[in-house]
Parts: C-alpha cells; structure tokens; sequence
C-alpha cells in the first residue's frame, strides 16, 4: 500500500449534521458504539430529553461507553453532543405534525420527499472547498478512468459519458477484471476514480489501491463513511447514506450520487466554457444526425 499520501477525510465536526453523519459510520462502529447510534436515529426528540443514565438503560451501553461515543462524535460529552444534536432539529428536523403528515402522505410524496432530503443531506456533507478540489483534479487530468461495478456501475457510466461530452479522457470498463488491468496502467497525472455505495466493494477499492501504488490521483464517491474505499482515496465525496428500512432508499443513493455527478461536471463545464460550448455543438449536429 503506498504509504504518506494526505486524503480529504471527513466533514469538519463544527460543520457535519449529527444524524446524517451517524447514518455514514454506522457500518463502522463497534457493537456497543451501535447500540448507542441506533437509540439516537431510532428517535432523536427522546435522546434530547434522555438523561445519560437512562440512554444507558435504553441503548445497554456503559456511561463510558457513552461518553467514549460522544467524544469520538467530535464533542466534549453527552451535554454538548446534545447541543448539537437539539441545533440540527432546530434547523431541519421534522416535527411531530410534518411526520404525521408524512405518514398520511401518498407513497408517490414520501418517495419525492424523501429523494429531497437526501439531496440536502448530501450537500451538507461536502464542502465547497473539497467539490471545488475534486472539480479541478479531473479537468486537469491527463487521463480519467472510473472503478465501479453491480449498481454502482451505471453512476459512474453516466459520469464518464457526462466528462467525455466536454472533451476530457474519461474511461469506464464494465469487465472487473478489465478494470484491474487499466488501474495497472495509471501513472502520476491520471485520476483513478471509484464509486461504491457501501465503500468496501472489493473489485473498486482494490482498483484505487493498484492506481494509487502508481503514483495516480485517487477519487472516491461513497455514501459510508470510514468504509475501506476511503482509505485508499486521496479526495473523497460523500453522498447521503440510505435509511434501509425504506424500500425506495436505493434509489436515493444513485440520485445523490448523480447529483454530485452533475455538479462537478457544471463545475468544469463553466470553467471551459468555450471549450464545452464548441465540444456540445459539435456533437450536437453529429447526434442529429442519428435522430428520425
């Protein structure tokens, strides 16, 4: 593995929301760091109103463990963890009326609803700072090659197809073994970029590994923080992590994913823009040509 190359790590404490950001590491955390994760998603309005004695008997987790929990949320005790979990409420929680509401909803609403609030959620945890790196790393790139399979797959498909309209070098093999061989062939000036909802698709961060040993810059989109494919990612994006036990939650992650797609590409484009004008025209007639 190469080693002393600096990553983006993750959304600064002040700045990241508390539940989004406990959804992202959730896969990550011990079983006792998970007991306490769950009783806070499970119903923050009643953590807020729980002394730690009784998020201690709710969750069956140690006072230490909880103040262990706390700290490693980047906050100095359950008291302030509190604080700003009852801010990010105060912000953009649901109400008691708004979730009745959602409950008498259509299924067609919750689904548009809930597609809304990933994409928020989303924007929350990237910084503009770190799009604005990522934007400027692919358009200087000597040559793109996206990492991706199963359902992450047609995301990075659309990205390729998106940046290769503008006219940037951008590559992305279906075949994992395929892939492998073209991560063998990165060098210093190439962007191996891998996309994987869970972060630990073997295949993908394996790729970025083999391109990063060869001196390339590594990106990463991912909806799970502190998952394996960071690790090995110089940048990294974050996409807003799926509530599981809703059945249209799938969706959600590919729609974030290609929200950030669609940015960094906007991104570039306006950077290029008589470039990406003259590249869209002359595809344009070529692509009318091929219209009944």
């Amino acid at each position: 593995m190469t080693k002393n190359r600096s990553t983006t790590q993750e959304p600064e404490t002040s700045k990241r929301p508390v539940l989004v950001y406990l959804q992202a590491i959730l896969p990550s955390l011990n079983p006792v760091e998970r007991l306490i994760a769950r009783y806070v998603l499970d119903d923050p309005e009643r953590t807020l109103s729980s002394s730690i004695a009784e998020l201690r008997r709710g969750s069956g987790a140690s006072v230490g463990s909880i103040i262990g929990f706390c700290r490693g949320m980047g906050v100095k005790g359950f008291a302030e963890f509190k604080i700003a979990l009852a801010r990010e409420l105060s912000q953009g929680g649901l109400s008691a009326s708004q979730k009745a509401g959602q409950e008498n909803a259509s299924v067609f609403q919750n689904v548009f609803e809930f597609q809304s609030q990933s994409l928020k959620r989303t924007l929350q945890l990237n910084s503009a700072d770190n799009l604005e790196k990522v934007s400027r790393a692919l358009e200087r790139a000597r040559r793109i090659e996206f990492f991706s399979i199963g359902m992450s797959y047609p995301v990075a498909y659309s990205a390729c197809a998106k940046l290769k309209l503008i006219g940037l070098r951008a590559a992305a093999e279906c075949d994992s073994h395929l892939q492998m061989i073209n991560a063998t062939q990165l060098r210093k000036g190439d962007v191996a970029f891998g996309i994987s909802c869970s972060g630990s698709t073997t295949e993908t961060v394996r790729c970025l590994e083999i391109a990063r040993q060869g001196k390339a810059t590594t990106l990463c989109l991912t909806n799970c923080m502190k998952s394996p494919i960071t690790k090995q990612a110089d940048m990294v994006l974050y996409a807003a992590p799926s509530e599981v036990k809703y059945f249209q939650a799938p969706l959600a992650s590919r729609i974030t994913q290609l929200a950030l797609v669609d940015a960094l590409f906007v991104s570039i484009a306006l950077r290029r823009k008589n470039r990406t004008l003259a590249q869209l025209q002359s595809a344009g007639i070529k692509l009318l040509e091929h219209r009944i």
